[in-house]
């Protein structure tokens, strides 16, 4: 069971990730306003959403989920703090759960970044702790 963890893991990342998308890319009113009220719409939510994508399915290559993990962790830095100034926590009366899943999300990305550290190129094997 302890060799299937990191692949759980990375699926539930991708999967989170990558199940966002269709309300990035058809421009679903939620994603809109959000994009929007930080003033990136609606080229930021495009762009976001590719690089979500990219994330997303290198999570799901084991010698890559270092880098998917690692844009996933820089996204959802990026969302994380717009909750806290721009947004709020709750968004559209959604109970928080946005912003659940982008904690969630990112230390579930930061777990998985831990696990394949050693698969990071020039510096993977010096951070073999």
């Amino acid at each position: 069971m302890k060799k299937y963890i990191p692949l759980i893991l990375r699926i539930v990342v991708a999967i989170i990730l990558v199940q966002t998308l269709r309300f990035k890319f058809t421009a679903h009113p939620d994603s809109v306003y959000i994009f929007t009220k930080v003033g990136l719409e609606p080229y930021g939510r495009i762009v976001i959403g590719i690089v979500e994508l990219i994330a997303g399915i290198l999570l799901l290559i084991p010698r890559t989920a270092w880098a998917g993990a690692t844009l996933s962790i820089g996204v959802l830095t990026g969302a994380i703090t717009m909750h806290f100034t721009l947004l709020g926590i709750e968004i559209n009366n959604d109970k928080g759960i946005l912003f659940i899943t982008a904690l969630i999300t990112f230390t579930l990305s930061v777990i998985v970044l831990y696990l394949y550290r050693k698969d990071i190129p020039f510096i993977g094997k010096k951070l073999d702790l």
